[in-house]
């Protein structure tokens, strides 16, 4: 992997925001659930296409934080457009396990 200056880094705006609604989402390619995330006053809510259903149903995600880039372009998933990636890690068959704080913080804060 290349190396980026710090400069660089802080080009990429994670921020922290709650799951205010979530929908299977069938129509994916790959088993995915459609998200709407509420980053705060600043961003307002945003939406994206996760897969993560080994780990998640829609309803377990609503009301969890969770963790997003939240300045790249939108991007087309199927019929979806998804307008944050929202940031996980691989468990140890691969699966993703979404990343957020482990207390709640207040809705559109960055990470440092």
């Amino acid at each position: 992997m290349a190396e980026i200056s710090f400069d660089e880094f802080l080009n990429v705006d994670i921020r922290v925001g709650t799951v205010t609604r979530a929908e299977p989402y069938p129509e994916a390619r790959k088993p995915a659930i459609k998200i709407w995330i509420d980053f705060g006053p600043e961003i307002g809510e945003k939406k994206s296409s996760a897969q993560v259903t080994t780990h998640y149903t829609p309803d377990s995600l609503v009301g969890q934080q969770v963790m997003a880039v939240v300045n790249f372009p939108p991007r087309q998933i199927g019929k979806f457009m998804s307008e944050v990636l929202v940031l996980g890690l691989p468990d140890s068959a691969g699966e993703i396990v979404l990343i957020g704080p482990n207390g709640p913080v207040p809705d559109g804060g960055r990470m440092h």
